[in-house]
């Protein structure tokens, strides 16, 4: 993975995370794609890491998806469920390992309090407005959101299904087989 990835790299998935207060969801697609066939509708991108406290999306390659999930929860693991520094550390790690560094996947990670965009380029991003969101459709459903929200949504989970709706409308690696999760 090239340091300069962007989301609009990975095809095959939408990822959004919304957070209102401390109530957070966090949804994905079901849509896996090789090449130009659809190979699976209905694909779990989401988890519950850290003893079911985090929340973490993945978009891009599933294999090395399922690698950062384990990594990522090796870290949360080892710095006792602290988000941020698990975050840092395994950042850190994706960007400097030999093997790591060649992974192609973000991941959307989020407790009660934080929400934060991991990538392989060492980014730890914490989105100002609650909301993050990544993958193919990633930039139609973070518009829907923003929308729904300056429209007075309050309801994560409600802003989350509706915003995923509407990119798999949109993107044509996005699919409307919904997996959400939600904190507390």
């Amino acid at each position: 993975m090239a340091n300069n990835q962007t989301t609009d790299t990975f095809r095959g998935t939408t990822i959004i995370c919304v957070r209102r207060g401390n109530r957070v969801a966090l949804a994905g697609d079901g849509q896996v794609t090789l090449g130009n066939t659809v190979m699976k509708h209905t694909a779990r991108k989401i988890r519950r890491l850290g003893e079911e406290r985090i929340l973490a999306g993945f978009a891009g390659s599933t294999a090395d998806a399922f690698t950062l999930f384990e990594k990522f929860d090796t870290k949360l693991r080892e710095f006792r469920g602290n988000l941020k520094r698990a975050a840092v550390e395994l950042a850190k790690d994706w960007r400097t390992d030999r093997v790591l560094r060649r992974l192609e996947a973000l991941l959307v990670v989020a407790d009660t309090e934080t929400t934060l965009v991991i990538s392989g380029a060492g980014d730890v991003i914490e989105p100002d407005d609650g909301i993050a969101a990544i993958g193919s459709g990633g930039s139609f459903a973070l518009a829907a959101a923003r929308g729904m929200l300056a429209g007075g949504a309050d309801d994560p989970e409600e802003i989350v299904r509706t915003a995923l709706q509407i990119a798999a409308g949109i993107c044509i690696y996005t699919n409307d087989q919904i997996s959400l999760e939600t904190l507390p």
